[in-house]
């Protein structure tokens, strides 16, 4: 129970970036954005967490309030959450939307790295594997309701409610459930489970700028191996992600409605079918979660992390081919396996390698092989997306697939990174 009440405000925190990869595409187009710049509109998530979060890592490392070094830093990045997404579907223009997701990126990575530290901090090392997964599982059910949401707000509200801006009333209210858990949850959690009292070893330096860089330049140097060795996969994995939550719904637009045009009915019947298969997705990941814990017990983290990568890839490459919203709901499944093992599998590899002194910068400096593929995707799928795939999102969506079966093949080359082997590495 205790292990569950810690992460309840990981719930909230996953609700939130369930809204963004859910609604920020719709939205975008719904203020006139074109399909080839859709990256460049995401680039906020990217370059915040590769900025933001091992600074943040290192920051907390070294605080020292009443609440701890951890939970400043995550009750502060919660409010500035809650507030942006209260004005996030307000967005009169498209240069007002660009901008409130830097600013929610921001406050979401500043929370994110640290309640990763202190889930890290407050578990005994044999706790780590269902500390992780555990968030793992609440991710899935977070953003299977926040991918639910304006489905199931179509009961109640007519989905062809419009604001001014084109940006449905189901959005809007969406948004604003999201902004009280995002900060509700995470407020019950440093409360019912504050951190542990810091035991020194030796005196912190000063904190200042030039001590935190020193610091981030040093652990970047002393890099554990394991951590290193997820990289190509990690490559794979996050660029296919990236651009299957920009085109999922403009390539089910075209796939089930026919249609190219974001203020027809059909593209915003698309929306909600991407929504509800998102939804689905996200609960089977928080049901395959738990099983990952026995399944990387016995056979390791290596070949389970390869498996769930390649079922999301073959996923991914069927959907271009189906025209059924029900029979949509196979491939799904794949992705599920793929998600569960994405943001549960990498962070159990990485908190057993890490020294305890520097939980929270190795969080956030490993942030970086979330967020590198993510900048790297936003820079070069504008480039590539006419030329190469003839301005088509189903192709797009495709492109992701093999991206994720190269991720599944750049697991199993790799050294193990549990340094364990045969069927318990």
């Amino acid at each position: 129970m205790r292990i569950l009440e810690m992460n309840l405000g990981f719930f909230g925190l996953q609700f939130s970036f369930g809204l963004q990869q859910a609604n920020m595409g719709p939205i975008y187009g719904y203020l006139g954005a074109n399909e080839a710049a859709m990256p460049l509109l995401w680039l906020a998530g990217p370059v915040t967490g590769l900025l933001i979060q091992p600074l943040v890592g290192a920051l907390s490392d070294r605080t020292r309030t009443r609440l701890g070094r951890r939970s400043p830093w995550i009750l502060a990045g919660a409010l500035i959450c809650s507030a942006c997404l209260l004005a996030m579907p307000r967005s009169s223009a498209l240069w007002m939307a660009a901008g409130l997701l830097w600013v929610l990126d921001a406050a979401n990575n500043v929370t994110m790295e640290p309640y990763r530290a202190y889930v890290a901090d407050r578990l005994a090392r044999d706790q780590h594997a269902p500390g992780f997964l555990t968030q793992s599982a609440f991710t899935g059910l977070a953003q299977t309701l926040s991918y639910l949401a304006p489905s199931l707000l179509a009961a109640f509200i007519d989905r062809d409610l419009l604001d001014a801006n084109g940006i449905p009333a189901i959005v809007r209210v969406a948004f604003v459930a999201g902004a009280i858990l995002s900060l509700s949850t995470v407020v019950w959690s440093v409360i019912r489970v504050p951190e542990l009292p810091l035991v020194e070893r030796q005196p912190m330096p000063r904190l200042s700028p030039s001590a935190v860089l020193r610091e981030i330049g040093r652990a970047v140097a002393e890099m554990p191996r394991p951590v290193r060795r997820l990289a190509p996969a990690m490559l794979f994995q996050w660029y296919a992600m990236f651009v299957y939550w920009q085109y999922i719904a403009f390539a089910l637009a075209r796939s089930l409605h026919g249609t190219t045009d974001p203020h027809s009915p059909g593209f915003r019947a698309a929306v909600l079918t991407a929504q509800q298969l998102g939804a689905f997705y996200n609960l089977v990941a928080f049901f395959a979660a738990m099983l990952l814990v026995p399944a990387i017990a016995r056979f390791g983290a290596r070949p389970i992390h390869a498996l769930c990568l390649a079922a999301a890839g073959i996923g991914m490459l069927a959907i271009p081919q189906i025209a059924s919203p029900w029979t949509l709901a196979l491939p799904m499944v794949g992705i599920g396996l793929g998600w569960a093992s994405m943001m549960g599998t990498p962070y159990l590899i990485l908190a057993g390698s890490m020294p305890p002194e520097r939980t929270g910068i190795y969080m956030g400096l490993f942030n970086i092989l979330i967020v590198a593929p993510m900048l790297l995707e936003t820079l070069t799928m504008p480039l590539a997306y006419t030329p190469l795939l003839g301005g088509d999102p189903r192709r797009a969506v495709a492109l992701a697939g093999l991206l994720l079966l190269a991720g599944a093949l750049a697991t199993l080359y790799a050294k193990d990174p549990s340094g364990r082997a045969g069927k318990r590495g």
